[in-house]
């Protein structure tokens, strides 16, 4: 399955699934980040170590490691 992390600069996707523990689980669904909620990923920081994505009209930089529990699907 396809995870936030591997997207690119401008695709938007939908979250088919958030892998998560329950602690970083609760907080994205607190950014808007759950379940058939559309992404838009805006960018890359050098390395990928982190990513800006757009959920509704709020902007949130990621972990990789946190893009990487995010499963999505193309919309």
């Amino acid at each position: 399955m396809k995870t936030l992390l591997d997207c690119n600069r401008g695709e938007k996707v939908k979250v088919a699934k958030l892998n998560a523990a329950y602690d970083l689980k609760q907080r994205l669904i607190s950014f808007g980040i759950m379940k058939d909620a559309v992404v838009e990923l805006l960018e890359h920081a050098p390395g990928k170590k982190t990513i800006e994505v757009k959920v509704g009209k709020m902007k949130l930089a990621l972990r990789s490691q946190e893009a990487q529990q995010i499963e999505v699907k193309e919309i």
